[in-house]
């Protein structure tokens, strides 16, 4: 009995992991909700605001931000960056790995309800980021050393009407 439930559950991640098809052929409906939270829109700041909350703080806080992708993971929507005025991109991972069309355009204006935190990103991750973000090869052998940055954890998007 165990080796059967054993064989299923192989042959469930073989199919489900296999799905790529799905995941690209998904179409961007403007005004859907991904991720396992409804977001109140009425509660959204800027990633500026967000950043003078946040200033300071080493304990992860609670946001939820209106900005626009500037970057989207083209592998299976996975992640997206966010700009920052003045500074680096902010990466937005998807908590519980939900997903967003992966051909959503740079510049959608989105509602994103996360947790913001400082976070050590490994040299492996920033590769595998790299690579899914499509970098060519002597771009990805060029990250040498891990990076403390600012991170966010989404368990909501919204891409705006």
């Amino acid at each position: 009995m165990k080796k059967l439930l054993f064989i299923a559950s192989l042959a469930f991640v073989a199919v489900s992991c296999g799905n790529k098809e799905k995941i690209e052929d998904q179409s961007i409906e403007l005004g859907k909700s991904y991720g396992p939270i409804k977001i109140d829109t009425s509660k959204a700041i800027s990633v500026s605001q967000m950043l003078k909350s946040f200033e300071g703080k080493t304990k992860e806080m609670e946001f939820t931000i209106f900005t626009e992708i500037s970057e989207v993971c083209s592998k299976a929507g996975c992640w997206i960056n966010i700009p920052v005025e003045n500074g680096d991109p902010i990466m937005v991972r998807f908590k519980d790995h939900f997903t967003i069309p992966p051909k959503t355009k740079k510049c959608t204006e989105v509602y994103i309800h996360g947790m913001a935190h400082w976070d050590t990103v490994s040299v492996e991750l920033l590769k595998h980021f790299a690579e899914d973000a499509g970098k060519s090869k002597e771009e990805i052998a060029k990250i040498t050393e891990p990076k403390f940055e600012l991170g966010f954890e989404a368990d909501g998007i919204v891409l705006k009407k």
